[in-house]
């Protein structure tokens, strides 16, 4: 059970998530924007699209997903199959969801939103939850996840750097080209989904799933394996906190282009504000895995989010003019973010052995399912409420904005965000699994293991 990972393996293992966070940090950062000043679509229309999607379809196929892929058997593993098999249309599916038609309003724009974002949402889903929920069952050794998480995250960080950085210089360069704007976000699509497809593929076609930690498919039928989560008390509480960070996160980051296209009046200089941030994540993931080890994951996970939130208030008090200040706030932003990174991902697969320990079952596809359920939720609710602020504060797209909208502006990208950060704080510094409770329930684990095998149970 103490078996090495190469750091090859880890590499590959690491790699598609740089696709992933790549789709992810597209739609994350600009796609609302892309939606109110490229396609010309009313930022309330496309926050309610989304939503839709998400409190509809999302609700089924990401637990769905991860249930199945629990059950499956296939030559190719129970993972890995279905990684093979939504890896091409993910990447079409991204190039189509940067290529609306322009002139949409009404229910048109509505459907047209929904219908588009939701093929990416679902191929996204059957691709990602079964990578994720390879984690837990590649090891079962403590370090060994800790290790395979981290180089997976140095991956997410750089995919989100990319996705941040590149995009809006690729629009640039496609324009230079000869395309005009509406082209130039399809031919970006176009390359995100690319890049997406060739690093999720160099994963899917070299990691086995022969993995130490590797069970018998789940026997739960699929809403009784659903419902069992709920009453798995530290998932609830990771869920909880996770929920409102997450949210918090997406929020500040829909409104990053807003805020310093029309606030600072910075508008070349947002792909570099972002860069900064990022920059700063990546920086500081090994001092955050160091710290959740010194600290625990809960506390050290609430002490980077204090001090997310802190940098964020700041930038309330920045003047309606261009200001390096906003260099400051970005990087010890991402300092504090960088906790958003490593703890929860990391404290995700202990929940997955306390709950091996409750119901006898490994369900890493049920929990990563229910977790990429949560992700994209608070990731469209954070979208949403950036549209809908935009909305509610008569935002006009490529134009001066009236006082009114940059009040609102301001008030949804730093107010919001670090108020409802600090309300996952209380939940996560007494988070209940310890790294001391943790090594008990291992030992527990492994006691009942042997006596079964003692037993021929």
């Amino acid at each position: 059970m103490n078996k090495k990972l190469s750091a090859g393996f880890k590499t590959r293992y690491g790699v598609a998530d740089l696709g992933f966070a790549l789709i992810t940090s597209s739609i994350q950062f600009f796609l609302l924007f892309y939606y109110t000043d490229v396609a010309g679509i009313d930022p309330a229309i496309a926050g309610a699209a989304l939503m839709v999607g998400k409190l509809t379809w999302d609700a089924i196929n990401d637990p769905l997903f991860g249930y199945w892929s629990d059950r499956v058997h296939s030559k190719f593993g129970r993972r890995r199959i279905f990684m093979m098999i939504g890896v091409i249309p993910l990447g079409i599916s991204t190039w189509i969801m940067f290529s609306l038609p322009t002139g949409l309003s009404g229910s048109a724009a509505f459907f047209m939103v929904l219908l588009t974002f939701l093929l990416v949402d679902t191929f996204h889903t059957m691709t990602s939850v079964p990578y994720y929920a390879l984690t837990p069952e590649l090891t079962r050794d403590y370090s060994e996840r800790a290790g395979l998480t981290s180089v997976r995250m140095i991956f997410s960080v750089l995919g989100y750097i990319l996705g941040a950085a590149l995009t809006t210089i690729l629009v640039g360069v496609f324009e230079g080209q000869g395309m005009d704007t509406h082209q130039a976000w399809s031919a970006t699509g176009a390359f995100f989904g690319i890049v997406a497809v060739s690093m999720i593929l160099i994963t899917t076609l070299t990691i086995k799933e022969t993995g130490e930690g590797v069970g018998e498919p789940s026997q739960l039928p699929a809403l009784k394996a659903i419902g069992t989560s709920f009453k798995n008390k530290p998932f609830l509480k990771l869920m909880a906190a996770f929920i409102l960070s997450s949210f918090s996160f997406t929020v500040l980051t829909a409104l990053v282009p807003y805020f310093i296209t029309y606030q600072l009046n910075m508008p070349d200089q947002v792909s570099y504000v972002l860069l900064v941030m990022l920059v700063s994540i990546g920086i500081f993931l090994v001092p955050a895995k160091n710290l959740s080890d010194r600290i625990n994951k809960g506390p050290a996970y609430a002490l980077g989010l204090g001090i997310a939130s802190v940098a964020i208030l700041c930038g309330y008090l920045l003047p309606h003019e261009p200001t390096p200040l906003i260099y400051v706030i970005a990087f010890v932003a991402g300092m504090g973010f960088s906790t958003q990174w490593v703890c929860p991902w990391s404290m995700l697969p202990d929940v997955v052995e306390y709950d091996e320990l409750l119901t006898g079952e490994r369900r890493e596809g049920v929990f990563y399912g229910l977790w990429a359920f949560l992700s994209k939720f608070t990731g469209a609710l954070g979208v949403a409420v950036a549209g809908w602020a935009l909305a509610w504060f008569n935002y006009v797209p490529n134009t001066e904005q009236t006082s009114e909208a940059l009040f609102g502006i301001r008030f949804f990208f730093c107010i919001v965000p670090a108020v409802v950060i600090l309300f996952s704080l209380p939940i996560l510094i007494r988070y209940p699994i310890t790294r001391a409770n943790h090594a008990e329930l291992v030992k527990q684990l492994a006691e009942r293991k042997a006596l079964a095998e003692a037993t021929g149970d």
